[in-house]
C-alpha cells in the first residue's frame, strides 16, 4: 500500500512539472520566418501582447532615463512572430520618452531609440515580456541590427531612417496618450527646438 501510494505521488509530481513547463514562457525555438508584417501601431489593449510591450518600454526602460512625470512610448512594429504562444517575435523600432508638463506643452526630459527583437509570452494572467534583443550603439550597430532583423533589415532601415513618419508616429502616440489619461496638453517640446502641436 505504502509503495502503491509513493508510486501515485510521485506520477502527481510528474504531471504538475510537466503542466508547469507547458504553461511557462520558455522562449522555445520557433520558425522565424513565418511572419506578419504590419504597419506601425498605435494600439493600447490588454487583450494583446502591445500592451506588455508598452509595459516594458515604461518600466524597464524608461527607468533608465532622467525621470518625468509622464513616460511613453512610441514605436513601430518591423514584423510579427505568432507562431508559437511561448515565445511571440515582436521585430520594431523602439522609442521611449520622458515628459513634464509646463503649460499645455509637454517638454521631453528625455529619452531615446531601442530597435530590436522582443521575446514576448503569452501566459494565462495576460502577455509578458521575456527578453529584449536589442541593436547595440556605436561600432557595432550595422552588424547588430543585420543580426537581429536578418532578412528583416531592410524593412527596418526604411522606418528607421524615416525621420518624419517617426515623428508622427510619435505624436500619434502621445496624442492617444493625452486623451486617455486626460491631460490638459495641446503642444510637445524636445529641448532647443519649436513646440510642435498634438494631432
Amino acid at each position: 500500500m505504502m509503495i502503491t501510494m509513493k508510486k501515485s505521488l510521485f506520477s502527481f509530481a510528474v504531471l504538475i512539472l510537466i503542466g508547469a513547463n507547458l504553461i511557462g514562457c520558455k522562449n522555445k525555438p520557433v520558425d522565424i520566418n513565418n511572419d506578419t508584417k504590419v504597419d506601425s501601431v498605435i494600439v493600447e489593449n490588454d487583450t494583446t501582447y502591445l500592451s506588455a510591450i508598452n509595459y516594458y518600454l515604461v518600466n524597464e526602460i524608461g527607468k533608465n532615463y532622467s525621470s518625468g512625470k509622464y513616460c511613453v512610448p512610441s514605436y513601430s512594429i518591423v514584423a510579427v512572430n505568432e507562431s508559437n504562444a511561448d515565445s511571440i517575435l515582436v521585430w520594431g523600432d523602439f522609442w521611449v520618452f520622458n515628459y513634464n508638463l509646463a503649460g499645455d506643452t509637454l517638454k521631453t526630459v528625455s529619452g531615446g531609440s531601442h530597435p530590436g527583437l522582443i521575446y514576448i509570452c503569452k501566459t494565462e494572467k495576460g502577455y509578458e515580456v521575456t527578453r529584449f534583443d536589442q541593436v547595440v550603439d556605436g561600432a557595432g550597430n550595422l552588424e547588430s541590427a543585420k543580426k537581429i532583423f536578418g532578412d528583416k533589415y531592410d524593412t527596418f532601415h526604411a522606418i528607421n531612417s524615416d525621420e518624419k513618419k517617426r515623428e508622427q508616429t510619435r505624436a500619434e502616440f502621445l496624442s492617444d496618450y493625452v486623451k486617455k489619461q486626460n491631460i490638459k496638453a495641446s503642444m510637445y517640446q524636445d529641448e532647443g527646438w519649436p513646440a510642435k502641436k498634438l494631432p
